[in-house]
């Protein structure tokens, strides 16, 4: 799953994907802003077939945060 946020990130961003790690902050290490961090979870929810609920965003702090929550969904499915 990492891969896959990590290929998505670096698309989106339009950064080298080796600079992004499970442990790299979203907004302060990746440069991603809010609009960025929608996007990306918009993609997420198309691609997986799930709703991330508005009170999880705030929970998203690092690349980590996302694949774990990504993860725990897909057991869920």
């Amino acid at each position: 799953m990492f891969d896959e946020v990590q290929k998505i990130l670096a698309r989106q961003l339009r950064i080298d994907p080796s600079v992004i790690h499970p442990e790299s902050r979203i907004k302060e290490d990746l440069g991603a802003d809010s609009l960025n961090i929608l996007q990306l979870l918009m993609k997420m929810e198309d691609d997986y077939g799930i709703m991330i609920p508005d009170e999880k965003l705030a929970g998203f702090n690092t690349v980590a945060d996302v694949v774990s929550y990504l993860d725990s969904q897909k057991e869920n499915q």
